[in-house]
């Protein structure tokens, strides 16, 4: 619960400290005295959106902090732990906002983010007020309400984690379906490109082996000349170079025998002999090689042409094109894959669609039974609150009723919460026919609406403190003493903190706070005091008769409180 609330420096709170007890906590006061501010403040402990305007004038930093003490095993304490902050029942949330922009919060001696405070002040106080009843107008927050009432949400949950899981295939399979129908486009390109690289046969290297063998096949006869007249000139003919080194190499051999300075030139001779036979070889094989084909030639010539109109449309050489050929391939098959991977997933999208509307009809079916339950809690406490004869319906919309709608139908209308959409109905004067809640709920009904559905769920909830805005609006009268008599109730199961202008609904609490403005050192501000009895006689005789207190007032304000 909230244990104490200090506020200093914020609008016309100069400073402020509040001691809350548990049950029903009454702020009273007259218009304007400044209970909307300390619920303001309230929402800045719950990580609400905070302003330098807030900041009352003259002081350079505002400081809300509060106090709540809580069970050590509560929820609130396994989320702090998860945020690292200590917790032993106790929970100090300080907040301070700087006119330089400097604001800061800190949770039980540590700092903190505004979206930790965002989760930690969800499961701390829930406001109602003016901007609730706006958001129990709007049709989109009644299925949460109504699985909120059937503890449903842990099934909605699942269904809603399922969803995302099938959200993220469908998209995966979206994508590989664009690809695919890019790489079919591109695939007939990329098979021509494969079969005219592969038709070719390329072999590394064979562009520079053909370019040789064209300059040979182009020069042949040129060759076989040169090569022709030197084998015949070292070798065949009459006084070749052989056989005239031979006859000399001899004469310089047998001269050594006179002058042993001829030896090295005799070896030399010798060797060169040697040489020259081999090249005169060599000559005659090539010329065995030498091959003159104009044909051959006209074939190398294509060839090479080929190799060079690839070069230009896939590498600048054999090997950049055979890698191209390779990446072709790659396409190839990665479309093929591609499309062996669709058709898994396409499997698994049917089974999903199979389980998600099987979860969504037994989710569907639940809430309906849950929606009776809901309508018959709703009616018997607008009876309780002097609406007897209001009817109030739970409405689904799309109403599939008996029907086997197939999984592919079901998700047509499937959204992460399940198909169903919910709206409530209310027909709160007997004859007249059911309407949505935003076309036909008046201020105070909607105010007794708000409050029959707090009640229902008073079990279920998980905050600790609820408060309660002006939940007088509109009505008055014995309506206003059942309406005292239901929060006094609900106290018992929360600490409830109400706002009010009414005496019937103020002589039921617990405690009772009056917020008055006063001027000290020339200015205003506001001040709250927790009411002796003496005192609390004396606001409930003012709320019920205005400024004058006379002494029939304050005769019927004890006849109030004592009941």
């Amino acid at each position: 619960m909230l244990a104490q609330l200090n506020i200093s420096n914020f609008a016309i709170i100069s400073h402020l400290e509040i001691q809350f007890s548990p049950g029903l906590n009454v702020l009273s006061g007259e218009t304007g005295a400044g209970k909307s501010i300390i619920i303001n403040a309230v929402n800045l402990i719950l990580g609400g959106r905070a302003s330098s305007e807030l900041i009352r004038s003259g002081s350079s930093e505002a400081v809300v902090e509060a106090l709540f003490r809580l069970p050590e095993d509560s929820a609130v304490g396994r989320l702090l732990s998860g945020f690292g902050i200590p917790f032993d029942g106790e929970l100090l949330i300080k907040r301070h906002i700087s006119r330089e922009g400097r604001n800061r919060i800190v949770i039980n001696g540590s700092m903190a983010t505004g979206q930790m405070l965002s989760k930690v002040g969800s499961m701390l106080i829930s406001i109602s007020g003016q901007h609730e009843h706006q958001l129990l107008l709007r049709p989109d927050n009644h299925l949460y309400l109504l699985d909120g009432f059937g503890s449903l949400a842990g099934e909605r949950s699942k269904l809603n984690e399922a969803f995302a899981r099938y959200q993220s295939l469908t998209e995966k399979k979206a994508s590989l379906e664009r690809e695919i129908r890019t790489g079919m486009e591109k695939q007939e390109l990329v098979r021509f490109q494969k079969e005219e690289i592969d038709k070719a046969a390329l072999k590394e290297g064979e562009d520079e082996l053909l370019a040789e063998e064209k300059k040979r096949l182009q020069h042949a006869e040129q060759l076989m000349q040169i090569v022709t007249e030197a084998y015949q000139a070292f070798y065949e003919r009459e006084h070749a170079l052989i056989s005239e080194l031979s006859i000399y190499a001899r004469q310089i051999k047998k001269a050594e025998e006179y002058d042993r300075r001829l030896s090295d030139i005799s070896k030399a001779l010798d060797s060169a002999k040697l040489e020259l036979e081999e090249a005169s070889l060599g000559l005659r094989e090539l010329q065995g090689s030498i091959v003159v084909d104009p044909q051959r030639l006209e074939q190398v010539d294509e060839r090479l042409q080929l190799i060079n109109r690839l070069k230009r449309k896939y590498g600048s050489s054999i090997n950049e094109i055979l890698k191209f050929r390779v990446q072709l391939s790659e396409i190839m098959d990665n479309l093929d894959h591609k499309k062996e991977e669709l058709a898994r997933i396409e499997q698994e999208i049917h089974a999903m669609e199979e389980r998600l509307s099987s979860q969504a009809r037994e989710l569907s079916r639940n809430r309906k039974q849950v929606a009776k339950d809901l309508e018959k809690n709703v009616k018997k406490e607008m009876e309780l609150l002097n609406m007897a004869g209001t009817r109030f319906e739970v409405r689904f919309e799309p109403d599939l009723g008996s029907k086997e709608e197939n999984a592919t139908e079901v998700m047509k209308i499937m959204r992460a919460d399940g198909y169903d959409r919910v709206e409530f109905m209310l027909s709160p004067n007997v004859g007249e026919e059911l309407k949505p809640l935003a076309r036909i709920a008046s201020g105070g009904e909607l105010s007794r609406i708000i409050l029959a559905l707090k009640s229902i769920l008073a079990r279920k909830a998980s905050v600790e403190t609820i408060i309660f805005d002006e939940v007088d609006s509109g009505i008055g009268g014995e309506t206003a003493e059942v309406v005292g008599e239901k929060l006094r109730s609900l106290a018992g199961y929360h600490q409830i903190l109400c706002i009010t202008h009414l005496p019937q609904i103020a002589s039921k609490g617990t405690t009772h706070f009056l917020v008055q403005k006063e001027v000290k050192d020339k200015r205003t501000q506001t001040v709250i005091s927790e009411l002796a009895p003496e005192e609390r006689v004396k606001e409930i005789a003012r709320l019920l008769g205005g400024k004058k207190i006379t002494r029939k007032g304050i005769e019927h304000a004890r006849e109030i409180l004592a009941h």
